[in-house]
């Protein structure tokens, strides 16, 4: 499958289902790149391609809404600045903010990322069905068969139909004399058609076009031109009979006419597939940093940024990484990363984990 609207389709599950079964659900996404800012440490993520049947303009309002929200942060400022030439819609982000989480968010919370359904259902002997990929080529090539066969045969049938008028026309310029003598013998132009018909054993369709001939077919090069043309109509004969006598050949012009549709209106493939699809889960739009977990004398647990804690000087206030309840204590601290896996044992010797982002930071 391919959309007019580029993006990308993630994994081939789907469109294996639709080949297979006539049914499947595509993972969309658009196509978003990080762009840096000339000064500074900022970045900016573009958008220049998006999903089939997503409105530009709800996508923008969308993410501004979140971003108001705070469903999103770290988005600075965001804008359309589409064209003619495309799609190009930017967002701003903060200073020092990480543009894969953001986007990953943007993914799961807006239409930058949807599911498109696929149905192959066709009317099939005056009623819908739904088929596999091999049962429409199968429909297709049948239909494509039937349809070459009966213009083949329509193009033989005139293609005769101009040899026997040029036989009798050949028949008349070599018996030219005659045939003058006959017509001015003639009372009216019916008497000359059946005279015709019956001193040269003519048709009346060819009778009719001797009548009908003008006197400047009666020249030598005009004469030429009628054996050339009986003679490619008869190749022509001869050809289309091969055609209808051979199903080989009626797949050779399928597969001909196909690649001439090709060459004329095909042109490059805009959404690209992406061969694994890529599940977004909560740890991809979590910033990966630091935390300092404390475990209290009560049991208490929380995590706070390791950016709230440094060395102090003496003398120095320093900064507050925990504040504990009354009577209460810091007993255990540790630093371990927000994705890293954290270990836990009870009392009745059981061991259970949990994430460090999982763990409630402290207010």
């Amino acid at each position: 499958p391919d959309f007019p609207t580029g993006g990308f389709i993630y994994g081939r599950e789907g469109i294996v289902s639709a080949y297979r079964t006539g049914r499947g659900i595509l993972q969309l996404r658009a196509r978003a790149f990080i762009e840096k800012k000339e000064k500074g440490e900022r970045e900016s993520i573009v958008i220049s391609e998006i999903p089939f049947q997503v409105n530009k303009a709800r996508l923008v309002e969308k993410i501004a809404e979140l971003v108001q929200n705070k469903k999103i942060e770290g988005i600075s400022d965001i804008r359309d600045e589409s064209d003619r030439e495309g799609v190009r819609v930017v967002i701003d982000l903060k200073k020092d903010e990480i543009s894969n989480v953001i986007l990953n968010k943007l993914y799961k919370l807006t239409q930058m990322q949807v599911t498109f359904g696929i149905i192959f259902l066709a009317i099939v002997d005056g009623g819908p069905r739904i088929l596999n990929l091999k049962e429409i080529l199968e429909h297709f090539i049948r239909f494509r068969k039937e349809i070459i066969t009966r213009r083949t045969a329509f193009d033989l049938k005139k293609a005769e139909q101009r040899a026997h008028i040029l036989e009798g026309l050949k028949a008349a310029l070599d018996h030219l004399d005659s045939v003058i003598k006959l017509i001015r013998k003639s009372e009216s132009p019916v008497e000359a058609k059946n005279n015709l018909m019956k001193s040269f054993n003519l048709s009346e369709i060819q009778a009719q076009a001797i009548l009908d001939m003008r006197l400047q077919r009666l020249t030598a090069l005009e004469r030429d031109k009628i054996n050339a043309e009986y003679l490619e109509i008869i190749k022509l004969i001869e050809k289309l009979k091969q055609i209808l006598e051979n199903e080989r050949l009626v797949l050779e012009i399928i597969v001909e006419e196909l690649q001439e549709l090709k060459e004329k209106y095909g042109d490059p493939r805009r959404t690209e597939i992406i061969e694994q699809s890529e599940e977004i889960n909560i740890e991809d739009m979590i910033v990966e940093e630091q935390m300092v977990i404390t475990v209290s004398g009560s049991g208490y647990i929380k995590r706070n940024p390791i950016t709230l804690y440094r060395t102090q000087l003496r003398g120095g206030k320093g900064v507050t990484g925990m504040t504990t309840k009354e009577e209460d204590f810091v007993e255990d601290l540790f630093v371990a990363s927000t994705h890293a896996y954290i270990l836990v044992f009870t009392d009745k010797g059981k061991a259970y984990w949990i994430k460090t982002y999982e763990i409630p930071q402290a207010g």
